[in-house]
């Protein structure tokens, strides 16, 4: 029987020689995401726009494991690239986490929203996660493993707690990762996506015109689970978990981290 010292040791060590790629990997859930995979022993990809951000994570984490591209999500090529780059140094990708998106305008009601935003949320949130998709799984099919995992939105399933063009971009997110799911399980491929209760992230309170503190009091009010406040690194670690071998029979899954607001009558003033 193994020591307990050995077992814990492997615990800590979840993605032992794993490569991730992480779109949006630059500030938010991707950055903390990024962090929380190095820790447990995955060289990372850090995907994004933000440069300068990227740039400094990097070095943050440790040149030796962590890398930077300039990606923008909406660009087949510079996703392919992205992939392309990350296996020419690694020699692999075990994990893709779709992780780039945008709310867009705060305004929640469709007879006021504008195409042009429409188009610019679904661009960012659900063609650069079908394309991210799509390139994983070029290079995860013939070494018949992988993980693919997507960051979708408690508004998946709860439609008027955040704008109609978040919302919409969120439900076809979940489409991708069944329709994936479906085809790639025969590669030994798994596909998922995870789901998480509005956070205080710099991308939410800059798209919604509030404080964060602002914002974290409106998200606690609407919540159901109380006592606890979510953070980024409790989406993190649902990532984790996804992208780990613990998960090796998880595919097809919406794993939502929303403290059971998704399992209540959704009349919460949202709107």
């Amino acid at each position: 029987m193994a020591s307990p010292s050995i077992i814990l040791s492997a615990v800590a060590r979840r993605l032992e020689g794993k490569v991730a790629l992480i779109t949006g990997g630059a500030s938010g859930i991707g950055a903390c995401t990024a962090k929380l995979f190095a820790s447990h022993g995955a060289r990372v990809v850090i995907a994004d726009i933000q440069d300068e951000k990227g740039h400094a994570l990097c070095d943050q984490v440790g040149s030796s494991i962590a890398s930077y591209v300039h990606c923008d999500v909406t660009n087949e090529s510079h996703i392919s690239g992205a992939v392309d780059a990350t296996v020419s140094k690694h020699g692999r990708l075990d994990i893709m986490f779709n992780n780039a998106g945008v709310i867009g305008s705060p305004t929640f009601r469709l007879l006021d929203s504008d195409k042009s935003n429409f188009e610019k949320v679904m661009a960012v949130n659900t063609m650069g996660s079908y394309l991210g998709t799509k390139h994983a799984a070029r290079v995860m099919v013939p070494a018949r493993r992988g993980s693919i995992i997507i960051t979708a939105s408690a508004a998946s399933v709860e439609p008027g707690m955040t704008p109609v063009a978040y919302t919409c971009s969120k439900h076809a997110v979940v489409g991708i990762v069944r329709s994936a799911a479906a085809e790639l399980g025969k590669f030994g491929v798994r596909v998922n996506c995870v789901s998480p209760y509005g956070l205080a992230t710099p991308m939410g309170f800059k798209a919604l015109g509030m404080e964060k503190e602002e914002l974290e009091k409106a998200m606690e009010e609407k919540a159901v689970l109380r006592g606890v406040t979510l953070t980024v690194e409790d989406v993190a670690h649902a990532v984790v978990y996804l992208g780990s071998d613990e998960s090796k029979y998880v595919s097809g899954l919406n794993l939502l981290v929303d403290g059971a607001f998704s399992v209540t009558n959704p009349s919460h003033g949202f709107l």
